[in-house]
């Protein structure tokens, strides 16, 4: 019996590795795609329709470049890894994305901003900042990926399927490890009822039958409550902690500490950046531990400092003369290099 379409796009997915979010993106672009079109199938149609699927999302649903070219990037996985069909992707040109440089929190807003959270959230938010982590890298960690003797966290099938290592904050240590013995607990309770398995990717469930067992790989910030595995029927799991939860979190938080600034739990990644370069760390060192592959995009946040990517002086700053109410004071940004040597693999959380 041949399988839905839908269900062989959600096993190409899986084939290939993609994480359960984009499958679940994907299959969701592929389901719009079809019922904008009145449900033809997709092998009857082509670049016409996915030019009017792209302009309708363009102009009627208004969305984000970004979103459009997800859609952009489902769809061609259908055609290319399912359907098996050519298109002329020389017509399917993808929307030019918006070059935005990104919102920094000042130290100081970091910490008014984690004034106003508490517990698990709290701790979470540490990590964003102090360790320059994406939102889904801190909601992913596994108790393993923690080194207290060398001090890092290693991030695991990052943005490229890349690891990497970055610091973990001192200041965070003794309350990470209580962390780590409250999932001890959750585990042990799990076990004695039974279940006490996580989910593990690709396949090390085969490879290493007890591996879903062990402390180890749980989840350092888990769910609640344990919940039947989505990719695995039938089989119960305690999976990781919401992501929603975390971000409504921040955004609360930030509210209710005056910030002007649209915070997301993103803007900590982006503050841990700035704050390195401006204590003095080169621009290669911050780029490893963001993970970026191409250093261009590191350097967008050399423009984000007190005096810009270029060291440009405002000439208002020059002038010393004139009525005293219009006496601009300058505040000059001196970059501390003997305090980047003497805080040398430090998160910016420990400064």
């Amino acid at each position: 019996m041949t399988k839905k379409l839908l269900d062989q796009l959600s096993d190409a997915l899986r084939t290939r590795h993609y994480s359960y979010r984009t499958e679940q993106a994907y299959i969701d672009w592929v389901r719009r795609y079809i019922l904008f079109h009145q449900k033809r199938h997709p092998g009857a149609m082509g670049e016409q329709e996915i030019q009017a699927f792209l302009a309708y999302l363009a102009t009627e649903r208004n969305v984000a470049a970004s979103t459009q070219n997800q859609a952009l990037s489902a769809i061609l996985f259908l055609y290319r890894e399912v359907l098996r069909k050519e298109l002329d992707t020389i017509l399917l040109v993808g929307a030019k994305r918006p070059e935005r440089l990104p919102t920094v929190l000042t130290r100081e807003e970091v910490a008014d901003v984690l004034s106003y959270m508490g517990g698990t959230y709290k701790l979470m938010a540490q990590l964003l900042y102090g360790s320059g982590l994406r939102l889904m890298e801190c909601v992913r960690l596994r108790i393993k990926d923690l080194d207290f003797q060398y001090k890092t966290v290693t991030v695991r099938d990052g943005k490229g399927e890349k690891d990497r290592i970055t610091p973990l904050p001192d200041s965070l240590s003794a309350y990470l490890q209580r962390q780590v013995e409250r999932v001890r607990l959750f585990h042990d309770e799990d076990l004695a009822a039974g279940s006490g398995q996580v989910y593990l990717p690709n396949a090390l469930e085969k490879k290493y039958p007890s591996a879903a067992t062990e402390l180890a790989w749980q989840y350092l910030f888990p769910a609640p409550k344990c919940s039947l595995d989505p990719r695995s029927p039938g089989i119960l799991r305690r999976h990781h902690i919401e992501a929603s939860g975390l971000q409504r979190a921040v955004k609360d938080a930030s509210r209710k500490a005056g910030i002007r600034k649209r915070v997301t739990c993103h803007t900590f990644r982006h503050s841990f950046a700035t704050h390195l370069l401006q204590s003095g760390y080169d621009i290669r060192t911050v780029q490893e531990l963001l993970g970026h592959k191409d250093v261009r995009t590191t350097m967008i946040y050399t423009h984000v400092l007190q005096r810009g990517g270029l060291a440009v002086k405002s000439p208002l700053d020059e002038i010393r003369e004139g009525p005293a109410e219009y006496i601009v004071a300058p505040f000059p940004f001196v970059a501390d290099h003997s305090r980047a040597t003497q805080w040398n693999n430090k998160s910016p959380l420990d400064f």
